[in-house]
């Protein structure tokens, strides 16, 4: 069983910066793309950004220039290093990992986390 673990949310003022990470633990071979997606209360889950295992990256308008995503293969771990943080950004924000390959399994499975919060204040 794969399990994702977030950890680094919390409150800050707007303008300042927050990194969010992600391990994934289990008996992991591979992920494909490991990513981050956020939502505010009364509204749907929104695609953050995202990460391939060769490193290419996709992000949502309203968060490039002012987010990063990486992550570290050998650690099965993600980041989000948030700067120039807007009240607007305040969510819970979710680890996704896609196309996971465990020990003695032969297709992708498709995992989430269960979010931590992100509070941005004016």
């Amino acid at each position: 069983q794969v399990q994702l673990v977030e950890s680094g949310g919390g409150l800050v003022q707007a303008g300042g910066p927050l990194r969010l990470s992600c391990l994934a633990s289990g008996s992991i071979v591979r992920i494909n793309t490991m990513g981050w997606y956020r939502q505010a209360p009364g509204k749907q889950r929104e695609l953050v950004a995202t990460i391939t295992s060769d490193g290419s990256t996709k992000y949502a308008d309203s968060v490039k220039s002012r987010f990063t995503i990486s992550r570290d293969n050998a650690k099965n771990t993600v980041y989000l290093q948030m700067n120039s943080l807007k009240p607007e950004d305040t969510a819970v924000y979710y680890c996704n990992a896609d196309g996971v390959i465990t020990i003695g399994q032969y297709y992708g499975m498709n995992y989430w986390g269960k979010g931590t919060l992100v509070t941005v204040s004016s």
